[in-house]
């Protein structure tokens, strides 16, 4: 049986969790005033977690993007354009979601191969 190893677990849930070969973000949020400002903090969250985790962004394997409006898409697309590894982009999916609290305008969900 393969260990299970929890990064930044808090009494409700972990930041990331790693199981054979698979590493499971939870969703990925961050301060700022606009969609721009959010997406550029959750991705470097990502980045933050999955090389804690011992990966990269170019290891990932698929993406859930939610927006508090989708109005606000090429917004956060500009962002995910300019960060995403062009040689190894995942499979990703976009919806509209009322998030946590009004604030939060993206929310960004990753699951990556160790």
């Amino acid at each position: 049986m393969t260990d299970i190893r929890r990064i930044g677990p808090g009494p409700r849930m972990s930041e990331a969790v790693v199981f054979n070969g698979i590493v499971y973000l939870a969703g990925q949020i961050a301060e700022g005033a606009t969609v721009t400002e959010q997406t550029r903090g959750v991705l470097a969250e990502v980045d933050r977690l999955l090389a804690e985790a011992g990966t990269s962004k170019a290891r990932i394997l698929t993406t859930q993007i939610w927006l508090s409006d989708i109005g606000t898409f090429g917004e956060m697309n500009a962002v995910w354009d300019e960060w995403v590894d062009r040689d190894n982009p995942p499979a990703r999916w976009t919806g509209e979601a009322k998030l946590a609290t009004p604030d939060y305008k993206v929310e960004i969900i990753v699951t990556a191969a160790a």
